[in-house]
Parts: structure tokens; sequence; C-alpha cells
């Protein structure tokens, strides 16, 4: 009788597919988890810029130049050695 009760519950087991659903959702929680830990890191990037760039509005307000790149200007003519007045 005990016999019987193993191989019946082997038998329910077996034509489940619990375990496979449990395989294939710890499969893909590894794989968000992977994925937001790649967002985190370009949110970690991306924090450590914003206060880099505060530091240059708090520099701003104090009365210091602009530091870094110059800003991109519109008007800029260029010199031609053909068009200069002696």
């Amino acid at each position: 009788m005990k016999e019987y009760f193993k191989r019946l519950w082997n038998a329910i087991w077996d034509s489940t597919n619990i375990d496979e659903k449990a395989a294939e959702a710890l499969k893909e929680a590894k794989a968000r988890i992977a994925e937001m830990k790649k967002e985190l890191a370009d949110v970690k990037k991306a924090a450590k810029n914003v206060v880099e760039q505060s530091k240059d509005v708090v520099d701003a307000a104090k009365g210091k130049k602009r530091r870094g790149k110059k800003p991109y200007k519109k008007n800029n003519k260029t010199k031609t050695n053909n068009k200069t007045k002696k």
C-alpha cells in the first residue's frame, strides 16, 4: 500500500510542470536582476554627473568663470587673407 502511494505521488508530480515553471521563473528573475544592475550603474553615473554640474552652478553664483567646454557662438566670422584691408 505504501509503495502504491509513492508511485501515485511520483506519477502526479511527474505529470505537473510546477518544477519547470519554477525553474523558468528563477531564470527570468535572474535576467531581470542583471538588467536592473546595469540600469543602476547608468543611474549612478548620471547622478555623479548631476553632482558635478550642480557644483558649477554654485561656482557661477559666487561669480567664478565658466569651466569646461565653451558655448557655441553663432556669429563666428572666418577671416580670410583676401578680404583684409591694409
